[in-house]
């Protein structure tokens, strides 16, 4: 598996340019998703005006826990990530000298987003949201092959966490929804 991770990630990492070392290394920056989180509030906020703040509060807990459950793996797991693997280390297209940490493996850029594209999608039940937030998310996470700093199988893992974070999310807030414990504001 970990020879087939490799190889996948060489192949994948190789196929690069500089027009696209720009384009990946934009949705790699956590800071240029700041007005699509602004955009989904505004979504999420004309649909649950008077439970907005519930809304908020399990966005950020989403993101949030899938952060810090995703470094609480890396730093568990200890896996590291190509661009510090000594074994590929020179064969990687490393964009914007950039490696960050250590270790890698699960990608908590896939598990943040995938998270928040688990939780709202459900929540919006808009087709055309659905289909844009999760290409979103995937572009994110293949990103992170792209630039050279996560295998695909630490992007695979770091995704599926996120779903599962997600998911259960919104279960828990269509729960909380529809009990009577939770009061609307006006």
């Amino acid at each position: 598996m970990v020879e087939l991770d490799h190889r996948l990630f060489l192949f994948l990492n190789s196929i690069h340019s500089p027009f696209w070392d720009n384009i990946m290394w934009f949705f790699s920056a956590k800071a240029v998703w700041i007005p699509l989180y602004l955009f989904i509030l505004y979504l999420l906020w004309q649909k649950y005006r008077g439970k907005i703040w519930l809304v908020f509060i399990f966005a950020v807990f989403a993101i949030v826990m899938a952060d810090q459950i995703s470094v609480f793996i890396k730093t568990h797991v200890q896996r590291l990530r190509p661009c510090r693997d000594d074994s590929i280390r020179d064969l990687v297209h490393l964009v914007g000298n950039y490696c960050g940490g250590k270790f890698g493996f699960v990608s908590s850029h896939a598990a943040n987003t995938f998270a928040l594209a688990s939780m709202t999608a459900p929540m919006l039940k808009k087709r055309w949201y659905s289909v844009s937030i999760f290409a979103w998310a995937t572009v994110v996470s293949y990103s992170r092959i792209y630039v050279g700093v996560h295998y695909p199988g630490d992007v695979l893992c770091g995704a599926l966490l996120g779903m599962i974070i997600g998911f259960s999310l919104y279960f828990a807030f269509r729960a909380a929804i529809k009990s009577d414990i939770v009061p609307e504001m006006r």
